[in-house]
């Protein structure tokens, strides 16, 4: 059976890290998420020691964004969703909308011209959450 190193090391890691700072940052009476955030920022590439896989740490945190999709979507009712379709459908065009005018703006402002600034505009209204 294969094992791969990095991987281990770096979940091990981040987990540890983890645990001690979110540990001291309650003893501080802080949130734990603020350790937890401080872990993060010591194993990163920019910062002297230890130092997680770049490439894994990508692939990690698209594998926790698709458990965060799928943790929502357990939790998603589509009759709570209608029972507010009349304020949600609205507000979900007036978003897309106001994202891609002030996208192509934006896009526009850098000098694109405006097949790739409306292009821009819509991109980010489609990914703003």
């Amino acid at each position: 059976m294969e094992h791969n190193f990095p991987l281990i090391s770096t979940i091990a890691a981040g987990f540890g890290l983890a645990l001690v700072f979110g540990f001291l940052a309650e003893r501080f009476r802080i949130p734990a998420l603020v350790g937890y955030l401080f872990a993060g920022i010591v194993i990163a590439p920019t910062t002297p020691g230890f130092v997680g896989d770049v490439h894994l740490a990508a692939q990690l945190s698209e594998i926790g964004v698709m458990l965060l999709m799928f943790g929502v979507g357990l939790h998603f009712s589509l009759d709570d969703l209608l029972s507010v379709k009349r304020i949600a459908i609205p507000g979900a065009v007036v978003q897309m909308g106001v994202a891609t005018v002030l996208g192509a703006l934006l896009a526009s402002w850098w000098g694109w011209n405006l097949g790739a600034a409306l292009v821009f505009g819509v991109s980010l209204s489609c990914a703003s959450t």
